[in-house]
Order: C-alpha cells, then sequence, then structure tokens
C-alpha cells in the first residue's frame, strides 16, 4: 500500500515536471492572449523563438500594444531588432506616443534611435513636453572690464530627425556658454548688459546653436546675472606692478654699472699712481747718471733745488691771501 502511494506521487510530480516542460516550450497560454487580442501567430512560431533565444513575451507583448494602437508591425523585424540588441519595448512605447501626438516616426528611425544608444521613448516625450535646461555660471567680461557671471535656462525639444548622429546636451551647453561669452564681450559696459539681459538672449537665438543637434531650442531666458571683480582694474594693478619691476631692475643695472665704472677708474687711478711713483723713483737715478756723465753740475742742482723751494714758498704765501680774500668777498 505504501509502495502504491510513493508511485502515485512519482507519477504525479513526473506529470507536473513534464507539463511545466510542454508549457514552456509550447507557450499556449501566451498564444491564447495573442489569439484574443487579434495578434495572428502560430505556435510553432512561439516554439522557434525559444530556440533562436528570442523570448517570445516580449515580441508578443509589443505586437498586441503595437496592434491595439492601430500600427502595423511586422513579427520578423522585431525579432531582428531583439537580436540586434534593441530594446523593443521602448520602440514599441515610443512608436505608439508618437502616433498619438501626431509625430512622424517610422519603425526604421525608431530602431535606428534605439540602437544609437538614445532612449527613443524619452526622445518622443521631449518632443510633446520641452525640457529645460539650466546652464552653469558663465563668465565674462565687458568692455569697460568689469566681470559679469550670468545664468541661463535654455527650453529645448527633441528633433528627431536629428537624435541619430546629433550632438548632445553637452554641446547645446558649451555654446549657449560661447554666445554668453561672446554676446557680453561685445557690450560696451556692464551696465548696458544689466539694463538690457534679453539682448542676450536675442543675439544668442539669432547665430542658429542647435545646427546639427539632437535638439531644437525654443527659447533662451537669462535666470540671473551677477557683477564679479573689475578685471580692468585688476590687469591695470598688474601692469603697474610688472613697470615697476622693470624699472627696478633697469635702475639696478644702472647703479651696477656706476659701481663697476668707479672700481674700474680706482683701478685706473692706482695704476697711474703706480706709474708716477715708479717714474719719481727713477728720478734720483736720471740725476745720479747725469751728475757722472758730467752733464749736471753742482750749482746747477742748488739752483733747481732754490727754484722748488721758492715755489713751495709762494704757494704756501698764497693760500691764505686767497681764503682771506674769498672772506671778504663773502661780507
Amino acid at each position: 500500500m505504501e509502495q502504491s502511494f510513493v508511485i502515485y506521487i512519482a507519477i504525479a510530480v513526473a506529470s507536473i515536471i513534464g507539463l511545466w516542460i510542454i508549457l514552456y516550450f509550447i507557450p499556449v497560454g501566451l498564444w491564447f492572449s495573442a489569439l484574443v487580442s487579434g495578434v495572428r501567430i502560430s505556435l510553432i512560431q512561439l516554439i522557434l523563438m525559444r530556440w533562436r533565444k528570442v523570448p517570445p513575451q516580449v515580441i508578443v507583448g509589443a505586437l498586441i500594444e503595437g496592434t491595439k494602437a492601430g500600427l502595423t508591425l511586422n513579427r520578423n523585424d522585431l525579432e531582428a531588432h531583439f537580436l540586434a540588441g534593441g530594446q523593443v519595448s521602448q520602440v514599441i512605447h515610443a512608436l505608439v506616443s508618437a502616433s498619438k501626438a501626431n509625430i512622424e516616426l517610422s519603425f526604421q528611425m525608431a530602431t535606428a534611435i534605439d540602437l544609437a544608444g538614445r532612449d527613443v521613448f524619452e526622445a518622443v516625450q521631449m518632443s510633446v513636453n520641452p525640457k529645460v535646461i539650466n546652464t552653469p555660471p558663465v563668465t565674462a567680461v565687458a568692455k569697460d572690464g568689469i566681470q559679469l557671471v550670468a545664468k541661463a535656462r535654455v527650453t529645448v525639444r527633441a528633433n528627431i530627425k536629428q537624435l541619430v548622429g546629433g550632438a548632445g546636451e553637452e554641446t547645446v551647453l558649451a555654446r549657449v556658454g560661447e554666445g554668453i561669452v561672446s554676446s557680453i564681450g561685445s557690450s560696451s559696459s556692464h551696465k548696458e548688459v544689466l539694463e538690457n539681459p534679453d539682448s542676450i538672449s536675442r543675439v544668442v537665438l539669432s547665430k542658429g546653436l542647435d545646427a546639427g543637434t539632437a535638439f531644437e531650442i525654443l527659447s533662451i531666458d537669462i535666470a540671473d546675472i551677477d557683477i564679479g571683480k573689475n578685471i580692468g582694474a585688476i590687469l591695470q594693478i598688474d601692469q603697474a606692478e610688472a613697470d615697476l619691476k622693470v624699472a627696478r631692475a633697469k635702475a639696478e643695472e644702472k647703479r651696477a654699472m656706476a659701481v663697476a665704472n668707479e672700481q674700474e677708474m680706482k683701478a685706473l687711478a692706482q695704476e697711474m699712481k703706480a706709474k708716477v711713483i715708479a717714474a719719481e723713483a727713477e728720478v734720483p737715478k736720471a740725476m745720479a747718471e747725469a751728475f757722472r756723465s758730467g752733464n749736471l753740475g753742482i750749482m746747477d742742482y742748488y739752483k733747481m733745488k732754490n727754484i722748488e723751494a721758492d715755489t713751495s714758498m709762494r704757494e704756501s704765501i698764497s693760500k691764505p691771501v686767497s681764503k682771506k680774500a674769498n672772506n671778504e668777498d663773502e661780507k
């Protein structure tokens, strides 16, 4: 009795496992759901999807959603897109949303956008509801040298035709920042920018910054403008400090040259003094030689000494007289 009970249990478990395997490879429930939804697909195709490593739930679900929305879809195209690594559900959601919003979007375009790595469903939603992008603070300097820090809000709408190969948000922000810098830099005064911030928006919008991007710029609004540093004054101060350093360097160079010239003159004077001393040392020798040769007599020598003494006396007498005369002239 117990052995028969164990056999019955084993048969029941084997039956359940067999039924699960059959239902896994032959998804009757999924086929019936497609049938009642108006999607014509055979059980054989569902079984073959298993062998092609394609989940039947994804393909059948996409076919049901598309059929209910009035779209004409091809099962082979959906399978091919899935095998290529695409998001089948996102593509169908995008096609349904585009159809309801009267946006022209073909299946080939949607799959191309999806395979390009962009969220095609989000792109369709952005076409219906534009997105606002806040730019980081943009620093620019007007012609009067005053720095301005501006923040802008860019309203963009996805350009479906440019999503494949078009530039992203980073490019749009970079171009808008460049336009703001150019607009502020061309203003003669920072006061003009503060009085008319909308002039920046007009100038930036007129440049067609959305060319080659995946977005269409609808508007550019200046959210905030703050006054920064006085760049002109800072540059003048830096220039003055640089000029002062140059002047000091030139003055130091002149002083060094003057010191070098003075030292050179001292060296020349010492050299001349040495030559004079050397020449004076030769005088006694020459006189002695003159005495020996008879060219100079003793009386001539005494006359020369008398003349030297007389000259010294005259010089000593003339000095106090000149000083006394100078004192009298001063009085």
